[in-house]
C-alpha cells in the first residue's frame, strides 16, 4: 500500500473527459470489479439490481447543487460563491484570480463590489455595495474540466433526481446516474454531504499523510440510520458517501442520527467499517477520490483497470461512466 502521491497517477486521453451527459441518465456503462476473485467485467448502469441482495441497502447523497456560478458584467471574471459572512460579504473563488488583486473593484449584475481580502488558500473576500443574490439566475458550477459554459441542460443534468437539501458546491456524481424508476426499484436510504471544494483540490504533498482535507458538513436522519444499520451490507453510491458512513462509524460503534462534519481522509491503508460495496464514477490522477477507491479495492487493481477504461474508451468524471467495486 503506497502513500506516495506519485503512485496515484495516469494517463487519460482528453477525449475521453465526458463534455455532456449522455442523452438518458441509465445508459451508462459500468465496469464491475469483483475485488475477491480480481476479476472485471463490462456491464451496464441498468443492471445494477442484479448484483444486490434482498437485504442489501443503497445509500445516496440527497445534496443539492446550488446555481452558485456567476460572471463579472464584463464576462472577464468567474466567480464561485462560496459563504455568505454578512449581508453584503461573500468568500468567493475567483478565476483568473490575478485579475482581482486586494482593493480591486468588480460589478456584478450591476453591484460593485471591492476585495477586502485574499486568503491563504488564493480566495477572495468581496464587499458588495448591495446585497446580492448569487443564487438568483446563477449558473451551475461545473467542474473545470468541463471545457464549455454551463447551460440549461446542466441545470437539470448536473443534479441527481433525488437531490432535496440545498447546499453543494458539486454533484455528487455517481448518483447522477439514476432514474425515478430505477431508484424506486431498490431498497435505499439517503444521507447528506455538502459537497465542497475541498475535495477536489488537488494533494501538493509527496506524502499523503500530509494532506488535510477540508471539514465538510453532513446529516443523518433517525429512520435513514435505523435502515443502514439493519442492512446487511451497504452499496455507498459515491466517495461523499463513504466519507459520511466511515466518518460515523468511528465516532460510534454503529451509524446513529446527527448533524455533523468531517474532514476524513481515506486513503491505503484504510480499514472500513461501514461500506460493503462502492458504485463510483471514474477520478482524476493524482486525487483524493482515486485515493479513497484505491483504499477500497487496492491500488494495484484499480490502476489497471483505469487503464483497462482507457482501452475499452470509457467515458470519464462527472458526465461519465460508472464503476461498480464489489
Amino acid at each position: 500500500m503506497s502513500t506516495r502521491l506519485a503512485d496515484y497517477d495516469y494517463d487519460l486521453p482528453k477525449e475521453l473527459i465526458a463534455q455532456r451527459p449522455l442523452p438518458r441518465r441509465e445508459d451508462a456503462r459500468m465496469m464491475v470489479l469483483r475485488r475477491a476473485q480480481q476479476k472485471i467485467e463490462h456491464r451496464r448502469f441498468v443492471e445494477l439490481k442484479e448484483f444486490l441482495l434482498p437485504d442489501d441497502l443503497v445509500v445516496l447523497n440527497d445534496t443539492r447543487v446550488l446555481a452558485a456560478r456567476k460572471f463579472s458584467d464584463d464576462g472577464a471574471i468567474e466567480f464561485l460563491f462560496l459563504e455568505q459572512l454578512d449581508a453584503r460579504r461573500w468568500k468567493t473563488l475567483v478565476r483568473p484570480g490575478k485579475k482581482l488583486r486586494l482593493g480591486s473593484t468588480v460589478r456584478i449584475e450591476s453591484v460593485k463590489g471591492t476585495v477586502e481580502e485574499i486568503c491563504s488558500d488564493g480566495e477572495r473576500i468581496i464587499a458588495f455595495e448591495s446585497e446580492l443574490d448569487p443564487l438568483e439566475h446563477g449558473l451551475m458550477p461545473l467542474p473545470p474540466y468541463i471545457s464549455r459554459a454551463s447551460d440549461a441542460e446542466d441545470a437539470s443534468r448536473y443534479q441527481t433526481v433525488f437531490a432535496e437539501t440545498p447546499g453543494a458546491l458539486a454533484a455528487p456524481t455517481a448518483g447522477l446516474h439514476f432514474t425515478p424508476a430505477i431508484l424506486g426499484a431498490l431498497p435505499h436510504a439517503l444521507v447528506t454531504l455538502h459537497v465542497g471544494l475541498g475535495t477536489f483540490r488537488p494533494v501538493r504533498s509527496e506524502n499523503l499523510a500530509e494532506h488535510q482535507m477540508h471539514e465538510e458538513r453532513f446529516i443523518i436522519s433517525e429512520v435513514n440510520a435505523r435502515a443502514i444499520k439493519q442492512a446487511a451490507r451497504i452499496l455507498a453510491v459515491g466517495t461523499t458517501v463513504v466519507r459520511v458512513l466511515e466518518s460515523a462509524r468511528r465516532d460510534a460503534d454503529n451509524i446513529i442520527a446527527q448533524h455533523g462534519a468531517t474532514d476524513i481522509f481515506i486513503y491505503p491503508p484504510f480499514e472500513f467499517r461501514a461500506v460493503d460495496m462502492l458504485l463510483t464514477n471514474f477520478h482524476l490522477p493524482r486525487s483524493t477520490l482515486l485515493m479513497l477507491v484505491s483504499a477500497f479495492a487496492g491500488r494495484e487493481f484499480i490502476l489497471p483497470a483505469y487503464a483497462e477504461a482507457i482501452r475499452e474508451r470509457y467515458r470519464f468524471y462527472s458526465y461519465g461512466d460508472c464503476m461498480l467495486i464489489l
